[in-house]
């Protein structure tokens, strides 16, 4: 429960911070009158480049340095407590040009933490499970973060940004000079320290007694172990390599769903701004469920079958989108994306984890997130060239199923252990 707990309190606080609350402020607050020829909208996408490219070279590192079990609990105390702090310090940008560039400094330093703790979270997963019911404890993890999403969607825009008028929510939080948001960033840090505490402080219960006298390798020499094992990997099992590469793309297409679903809803399809925030507790909710029975499903049927149904449904359901208008087929559509994103987001962490090696899981989840963050500009390059290509937000959305094709294709080839052998 306290490792679904910590999930809860990060997706909640990342939904807030990088998908519909800051993220938007900035862009279409803060940032309004900027000078230069370059829009809020692209800067927003550089910052975010850089927290990826960052994590993308300290992922692998976090990983070998956390290596060892009893590492694993430290490492994530201190990225989770650099988190929170960077999104409390969100509270003092205000609603003016000059704050911008800070403003953008904080949600990368806060998106690039938040994937750096994901490493020794998941190697965490290892410690919790058995083979047998990995996928049920992934499932519920991610069904965990998407109801937290849920919580904490409902109190910010209750409390802060529903109404009209110089004061929002029900607890009359003035507009002016972006208060209603900056309030809404001390509450998201809140929320994810309420929730990362009970893990933080029970996870050294639960490392195996046989697993606290692994060695962790120093800094200088972190990069040297990357190497080796990245080496050892791929004599082992280049599958595993390329199992990387593959669901790297599609984890890609899944973030690109998310990332432009709320601009899609507004610019295509009429959804108000407002009910953005409403739509986006809906979909949090079909995610999670979908993320419990795929993880039922995993268990019964195995990752890879989740993850190409999954795939296979959410291509099919963007193309009906595109040829579709209207708030009504946003919504139909939109919540069948959320519902199957949830069920291939567990899967792809549950068949990493019984293709990696016993006690290289920290390796291996740090190996995952690199090669996720290196591929995530792939989604946003294709949604552009498509809008630029066809003069029309809607072509986007055909970037985004070019993207998740190329994963389904690329899993088709993934070979998957066996059951014994996992």
């Amino acid at each position: 429960m306290a490792w679904a707990l910590w999930d809860c309190g990060v997706t909640g606080m990342t939904a807030i911070v990088a998908t519909f609350v800051f993220s938007v402020y900035l862009t279409s607050s803060v940032g309004v009158g900027l000078a230069g020829g370059t829009s809020p909208a692209s800067w927003l996408g550089r910052a975010l480049t850089i927290a990826g490219l960052t994590v993308a070279v300290l992922a692998p590192l976090t990983g070998v340095l956390v290596q060892a079990p009893a590492q694993r609990r430290a490492a994530l105390t201190i990225l989770t407590g650099l988190a929170v702090s960077s999104t409390a310090a969100m509270c003092l940008i205000r609603a003016e040009p000059a704050y911008f560039a800070m403003g953008l400094v904080l949600l990368a330093f806060t998106a690039a933490c938040g994937d750096l703790a994901s490493v020794p979270y998941n190697a965490m997963l290892r410690q919790l499970t058995t083979p047998e019911n990995s996928g049920r404890v992934s499932g519920f993890g991610w069904a965990a973060g998407y109801l937290g999403s849920v919580v904490l969607l409902l109190l910010i825009y209750a409390g802060f940004i529903a109404g009209s008028g110089p004061t929002r929510g029900l607890l009359g939080v003035a507009v002016d000079d972006g208060w209603n948001v900056r309030a809404a960033m001390l509450l998201a840090a809140g929320w994810f320290v309420l929730f990362a505490m009970p893990l933080l402080v029970t996870a050294h219960t639960f490392i195996p007694a046989a697993e606290l006298d692994n060695r962790a390798v120093g800094l200088f020499g972190g990069y040297r172990q990357l190497w080796v094992d990245l080496r050892a990997e791929w004599r082992r099992d280049r599958n595993f390599v390329y199992y990387l590469i593959v669901s790297a793309v599609f984890r890609d297409g899944l973030a690109g769903v998310f990332a432009f679903g709320a601009v899609l809803g507004v610019s295509v399809y009429g959804i108000s701004q407002a009910d953005v925030l409403v739509f986006g507790v809906v979909a949090s909710t079909m995610a999670a469920a979908g993320a419990v029975a795929g993880g039922h499903l995993d268990d019964r049927l195995g990752a890879k079958p989740v993850i190409v149904a999954s795939l296979s449904a959410m291509i099919a359901v963007g193309i009906t989108l595109m040829s579709l208008s209207g708030p009504a087929a946003f919504w139909v559509c939109g919540l069948l994306l959320a519902l199957f994103v949830g069920p291939t987001q567990s899967a792809a962490r549950t068949l990493l984890l019984r293709m990696a090696r016993d006690g290289k899981e920290a390796v291996a989840f740090g190996l995952y997130t690199m090669t996720g963050r290196a591929a995530a500009f792939i989604a946003p390059w294709l949604f552009f060239v498509f809008v630029d290509a066809f003069h029309a937000d809607r072509a986007g959305l055909a970037g985004l199923c070019v993207v998740l094709a190329a994963g389904l294709v690329g899993m088709l080839m993934v070979r998957v252990p066996g059951r014994a052998a996992a």
